[in-house]
């Protein structure tokens, strides 16, 4: 029982982690020790169906509530608190590197591992740096070809939410789908807008599905084959994404208060992050 609540609490940390801007899903299930589990569940989700849903089960439960609460609640503390609130999460992948790092302890730093360091760690500084535009696709009517580009867009979300150091929720910011996206979720008990409710999230559901199974396989062969270098790259990933989630806070309007409650949770989140990949 102890496992399964684990598993909700690390769910539910996921969920709020894939509806923020700038926080990998992907870094996040690295750092609280799920990441193997999670792409090999998900990879061979047939071979072993029992153990599977045992697993994916408890995770999908926490993850679907915090997307639920996290469409509303956390865009509400992301404007009235970023500082804190990305604190928070800065300190949970910080507090999870320990856990991640064990995999390259004497372990010589060859080139290649170099060079796919740099690589994963400039790819996404280079996304850090792009201006992530307001501007958001009308999805009030839909037609044929705007419920394929949803299925393609989920596509491309579910594959960066999976990549560790990629934000899922930066790249629908780019493509101009993350504001009508979170809107809709935010508007799932409005019963009067079900069927247009459906109609986006469906396709963008399908896709997700599609590309999650695509990356996990390709995820779990490049570990399987060249695990040293794979791990370089995600270490590049996650060091990158803290630093970039550090640039955004730059000229956030903030208040010693809100320092002094960011640095709190920093530590908080820390020791939850460092604790929970441990388990």
């Amino acid at each position: 029982m102890k496992d399964k609540i684990l598993l909700v609490l690390k769910g539910f940390l996921l969920g709020i982690a894939n509806v923020i801007p700038g926080v990998s899903g992907g870094t996040l299930a690295l750092t609280l020790g799920i990441y193997q589990d999670l792409i090999g569940a998900i990879s061979h989700f047939f071979k072993n169906l029992k153990k599977n849903l045992k697993f994916l089960i408890p995770l999908g439960i926490g993850m679907v509530i915090a997307i639920l609460l996290g469409s509303k609640v956390i865009t509400f503390c992301l404007d009235k608190f970023a500082l804190p609130t990305t604190l928070f999460f800065i300190g949970l992948i910080v507090g999870g590197i320990p856990l991640l790092t064990k995999k390259l302890k004497g372990r010589r730093l060859k080139p290649l591992n170099l060079a796919v360091f740099l690589l994963t760690f400039g790819i996404v500084m280079i996304m850090t740096f792009l201006n992530a535009g307001n501007n958001a696709v009308d999805l009030s009517n839909m037609s044929v070809i705007q419920f394929i580009l949803l299925m393609i867009v989920g596509m491309v979300a579910a594959a960066t939410m999976v990549i560790p150091g990629v934000s899922g929720s930066f790249v629908l910011m780019l493509l101009g789908y993350y504001k009508p996206i979170m809107a809709t979720l935010g508007n799932l008990t409005d019963f009067s807008l079900l069927g247009h409710n459906v109609l986006v999230l469906a396709p963008f559901g399908i896709g997700l599905l599609i590309g999650i199974v695509g990356i996990a396989k390709l995820i779990e062969f490049l570990l399987k084959k060249y695990e040293i270098p794979t791990y370089y790259g995600i270490v590049g990933f996650v060091t990158a994404s803290v630093i970039g989630l550090g640039i955004g806070l730059v000229g956030v309007p903030t208040t010693t208060l809100q320092v002094l409650a960011g640095l709190v949770l920093f530590v908080i989140a820390f020791i939850i992050g460092y604790k929970l990949g441990d388990k």
